[in-house]
């Protein structure tokens, strides 16, 4: 995933906080998932629960709001710690407000809905505690319809090193954690979480120039990430981001790794990306390709250790793809300089791809997939996603980037989507429907998720 310095998620008009308010009653959708061993799965009562970022807040006494468009009332947080014990962060209508319906074990997020643009999800163990991942020598496999989701958007399926109770036994002032949604961290390190370690972002806090609910503060909050899918229907790239902290964790100055630092910080922002297109076959994954986009298909993510068990070291992490019953391996490079051709993500493949396109290679320096294998091996949180991007229209994904290289040249097209494309404002307008459907979340044994019939 190469981003710019960090995301700004275009977000409700009022969001985030951590005490909990009383007005709406959260209730957790049910998304029911499916853990699998060679001789068979077994359904797991899973649910899934807003990210507290899109969330109302208001005065733990009242209606006032402690946030709106993107700026803080200062009467109520003057800092950081006052407005955690001021404000309380509500329960939310996952349909109406958000655009969000699960049914059986399908989830489909709407990108529009009234005010609310874009929305994050995670799933849930139980009501209190995020269901954990840990995937080495271990597979990862669902299915995903991208049909209704055009150039600029992304519908993201990712695991990121948060705190499995979303930091409340950790941070005496949050008091909502992974029940509201708390907690979250990326390797981009972002500023635009509201709160970060039960705290309030005041600090510095510079509302956004171009998006009018979304803003920066002083900290921002890092873990590793892998990205198992970012994708529309055009692109698709699946993405190891490791980091140097080894749990979520608030950053503030070189650490953040933002502007001119990028690679000075505690995480890898630009990871090792394996996107079908950019890596010299542009015919493999978009509509009516070998994987057609226009319909329903399964995703594969495997997670192969050096000795063959979960105690080994990460060594490769393999793509399969299943549609209309027939299992499509992954799309081999045809680059310059990546030699052998090969279809899945290893540490050489890493550094070749570094090299033939000029990248730093920061995935190395963050420690590659070591680093990624001990993030796995920890436990991971399950985010769910659909947004637009505000600072580089989503052209690291499905476009030619960045601007200033020439599209054709290595490393540089990503997608057929225009260099034009994109512009948050434009998608908004012109496809506000557009929504991606993810559904038959299986994990486990090593070729125990998927079959072809």
């Amino acid at each position: 995933m190469y981003r710019a310095a960090f995301i700004t998620l275009s977000l409700l008009a009022v969001v985030s906080g951590q005490q909990v308010g009383t007005n709406q009653a959260e209730t957790h959708p049910s998304l029911s998932t499916q853990k699998c061993t060679k001789s068979g799965c077994t359904t797991v009562a899973t649910k899934i629960v807003l990210d507290s970022n899109w969330r109302w807040l208001h005065t733990t006494t009242g209606y006032t709001n402690c946030y709106t468009g993107n700026t803080w009332d200062t009467s109520l947080c003057p800092d950081g710690a006052t407005c955690a014990k001021n404000c309380a962060l509500d329960g939310a209508n996952y349909s109406g407000t958000y655009g969000i319906n699960s049914s059986g074990n399908s989830l489909t997020l709407k990108f529009v809905t009234g005010a609310n643009i874009g929305s994050r999800v995670y799933l849930l163990a139980s009501d209190t505690a995020y269901q954990m991942f840990k995937l080495l020598n271990q597979e990862f496999t669902f299915d995903v319809d991208m049909s209704n989701l055009p150039c600029g958007l992304n519908g993201a399926l990712y695991l990121i090193q948060m705190a499995a109770d979303g930091g409340l036994s950790k941070y005496p002032n949050n008091k909502a954690g992974a029940k509201y949604g708390t907690g979250y961290c990326d390797a981009q390190c972002p500023h635009d979480l509201k709160f970060i370690n039960g705290e309030a972002n005041v600090l510095g806090w510079t509302p956004a120039s171009n998006d009018a609910n979304s803003g920066s503060g002083q900290y921002g909050t890092c873990c590793s990430e892998m990205d198992i899918w970012e994708a529309n229907n055009a692109a698709a790239a699946y993405t190891p981001h490791p980091c140097s902290v080894t749990s979520q964790s608030r950053c503030s100055g070189t650490d953040c790794g933002d502007g001119d630092n990028r690679y000075g910080g505690v995480c890898d922002k630009d990871g090792c990306d394996f996107n079908s297109y950019r890596m010299g076959n542009t015919g493999f994954l978009g509509p009516g390709k070998t994987v057609n986009t226009n319909a329903k298909f399964t995703v594969v993510t495997q997670f192969i250790t050096s000795t063959g068990t979960a105690s080994g070291t990460l060594s490769e992490i393999r793509r399969i793809y299943v549609q209309g019953g027939k299992v499509i391996a992954n799309s081999a490079t045809a680059i310059s300089g990546i030699s052998p051709a090969v279809n899945s993500i290893t540490d050489n493949f890493c550094s070749q791809q570094k090299t033939a396109f000029g990248d730093t290679n920061s995935f190395a320096t963050k420690g590659g997939l070591k680093a990624m294998g001990n993030a796995l091996n920890a436990g991971m949180v399950l985010a769910l996603s659909i947004w637009d991007d505000h600072t580089a229209n989503m052209l690291w994904l499905d476009s030619s980037y960045p601007l200033n290289k020439t599209p054709g040249n290595p490393g540089v097209t990503r997608g057929a989507c225009a260099t034009t494309s994109g512009v948050p404002s434009d998608v908004e307008k012109n496809s506000p429907n557009a929504s991606v459907t993810f559904s038959n979340i299986k994990y486990g044994d090593l070729n125990s998720t998927f079959t072809a019939s």
